[in-house]
């Protein structure tokens, strides 16, 4: 498996989102890949999350990093999370 790089922005969305930096590699390695545009895709994993984030309880989070696959890494440019 290639390197998986996180940019400046793709560490910021974490952040926000409430993603990990681990979660994002676990999803790069182990999600759903489906192609996104500019010859970028998308992965997506489902995680256990039985908490709450922004004051409402989800049990599950899903990450979804955007990434572009280079010659010697792969390199996210933004991470998305959904919460159910």
């Amino acid at each position: 498996m290639k390197r998986v790089r996180l940019t400046h922005h793709a560490i910021e969305q974490c952040a926000e989102r409430g993603a990990t930096e681990a979660e994002v590699k676990e999803t790069i390695e182990r999600g759903v890949r489906e192609r996104a545009k500019h010859g970028r895709f998308i992965c997506r994993l489902n995680f256990q999350f039985e908490a709450k984030w922004q004051d409402r309880y989800y049990a599950i989070k899903q990450v979804a990093p955007v990434a572009v696959e280079e010659q010697d890494e792969i390199v996210v440019v933004t991470v998305y999370t959904f919460y159910f």
